[in-house]
């Protein structure tokens, strides 16, 4: 397992929250984070190489295995949001992916989200190591880290 080094691809998108992403007290309902993290993700998967034609093409599409959400503080409709992503840890057939959404107006962070994902062909769902170009993304002294994490107790993904 590796994290990934500081030159890896980050995306910045903004949102404004909508009637639809609301329940009637006008608070953002928890599912529409997800939808604005999904947006972030489609856009982050563009910066790492798997564009939607070519997954299209190729049948080979990143999928969410498991997603840690925390939601801090709420938005309201209205409000002007931005999610933030980026490439947190790679390994050999998963990624993982972590965004935030802040509410730039009083600079609330409203939630922080880890995704992880893997690599599969379809239509067989068969699991497919990551590309061969993704090795820039690892950073060599990753394996210290991952020793002091066991070291203090703290679990990788």
């Amino acid at each position: 397992m590796w994290d990934v080094s500081e030159t890896v691809p980050r995306i910045r998108t903004e949102v404004q929250v909508m009637f639809f992403d609301t329940d009637c007290g006008g608070v953002v309902h928890n599912i529409a984070y997800l939808r604005f993290i999904e947006t972030a993700r489609t856009l982050l998967a563009e910066e790492l190489g798997l564009a939607l034609a070519e997954m299209v093409k190729t049948q080979r599409y990143p999928v969410v295995v498991r997603a840690e959400i925390d939601y801090r503080s709420p938005a309201k409709l209205a409000d002007q949001l931005v999610v933030e992503g980026w490439l947190d840890q790679v390994t050999r057939a998963r990624f993982w992916c972590g965004f935030k959404i802040i509410r730039p107006q009083d600079n609330a962070l409203i939630v922080e989200c880890r995704q992880m994902l893997a690599l599969v062909q379809m239509p067989g769902g068969k699991l497919l190591r990551l590309p061969d170009d993704w090795d820039k993304y690892r950073n060599q002294n990753a394996d210290a880290r991952v020793a002091a994490a066991v070291i203090t107790g703290r679990r990788g993904s």
